[in-house]
């Protein structure tokens, strides 16, 4: 179909194609002066002391979880209801995941919920900002003093979201970011970790390049992976940093149509937004409930019909797979997140969409209101 409207659509411009064509040229095509430049824009933006860029989100992840010194059996609190990476990683850096119930509202991770998860053997808390709305940092951060825990923000969606006039990657002790295709701002494929914390830091850049100090080559300081990020890539970066801003912006005004649109249909409940956060939505999440007059499932198909496309983020919780939890959960544990994992669905919300465009999708789904 031409017309497709696709949930995500990268930004490609000339700009971002005459910085590729620059760094081929340079000769100069893996980590080095981009690469640079880009973590001091991104540290700049986010304010904070360092940055510390890798080829993805996930490698970025697990850079960060070895960089506050994770060791065996340690457990880290995370939420069910994420991509499998936030998890993934906590396994890679050698401790177990520890999953705790959603916000029903933002579909984060309930701060009311975090005490009674945590044991002795608790570390830190992974914590994501879903969709591109942060966490309830102040609660957060408040358990971990309390409790003497280390917090990670899992920023991968929430690139330039604001919490009480913080940005993202600033809330926690360490934060990571995804630049992959779908993300906000992208490069194909790369990732951003930032912190205040300078031991975390130097940590983050031994272990992204072997366990190799860059200014002492061939001297290792430990395990590490080839987690590089090449200037080819953080080229592309820093133009898509340059006008994030603009980005987020449209994202804000299409989902505002849409939140004026939906709020008054029943059955249908629009994203909803915390007084202290700016939400950036990575993604704009509706939830299809009982009384909407089609199933989530018709609904999806009612907007691939007309050429929409609608996902679900996410349908399986993640202590479902038997490499997370071994030994099972107790279901009954997870409330709102089975409801979520049943509701959700999201549809197209990002900068590239035409006005034309989001008009269609409005009116699409008004008209699926009345079947």
């Amino acid at each position: 179909m031409s017309n497709y409207i696709n949930i995500s659509k990268p930004i490609i411009k000339k700009e971002e194609l005459k910085a590729v064509t620059d760094v081929l040229n340079s000769g100069s095509i893996v980590q080095g002066k981009k690469v640079m430049e880009l973590e001091n824009e991104f540290a700049k933006f986010c304010k904070t002391k360092y940055a510390v860029a890798t080829n993805n989100g996930t490698s970025a992840l697990h850079t960060a979880l070895h960089s506050i010194g994770l060791k065996k059996d340690d457990e880290v609190i995370t939420t069910p209801f994420t991509f499998v990476a936030t998890a993934n990683s906590i396994l890679m850096a050698g401790a177990k995941p520890v999953f705790v119930d959603i916000d029903e509202k933002t579909y984060n991770l309930d701060p009311k919920k975090i005490q009674a998860a945590i044991t002795t053997k608790t570390k830190a808390l992974l914590v994501v900002n879903i969709y591109g709305q942060p966490v309830n940092y102040e609660e957060i951060n408040k358990i971990a003093k309390k409790n003497k825990l280390i917090v990670v923000e899992d920023a991968a969606q929430s690139i330039d979201a604001e919490y009480k006039g913080k940005k993202s990657g600033s809330f926690a002790d360490i934060a990571c970011f995804s630049l992959y295709a779908t993300k906000n701002i992208m490069c194909g494929e790369g990732g951003m970790i930032t912190t205040n914390n300078n031991v975390y830091f130097e940590k983050a850049r031994f272990f992204r390049q072997h366990g190799q100090d860059e200014n002492k080559k061939y001297e290792y300081f430990g395990l590490g992976y080839n987690y590089r990020m090449m200037d080819l890539q953080a080229a592309i970066a820093c133009v898509q940093l340059k006008r994030l801003q603009n980005i987020t912006k449209q994202r804000q005004m299409n989902a505002q149509k849409y939140n004026r649109t939906f709020n008054g249909i029943k059955g249908l409940v629009v994203p909803y937004c915390d007084k202290n956060s700016s939400h950036v939505y990575h993604q704009y999440t509706l939830r299809i409930t009982s009384e909407f007059p089609l199933s989530r499932k018709k609904f999806i198909e009612q907007l691939k019909e007309k050429g929409i496309q609608a996902n679900i983020y996410y349908p399986i919780p993640l202590y479902s797979f038997p490499h997370l939890i071994p030994n099972g959960v107790k279901v009954s544990d997870f409330p709102v997140t089975i409801k979520a994992v049943q509701e959700v669905v999201s549809i197209p919300v990002h900068p590239s969409l035409s006005s034309h465009d989001v008009e269609f999708i409005i009116k699409t789904i008004i008209n699926s209101s009345k079947l």
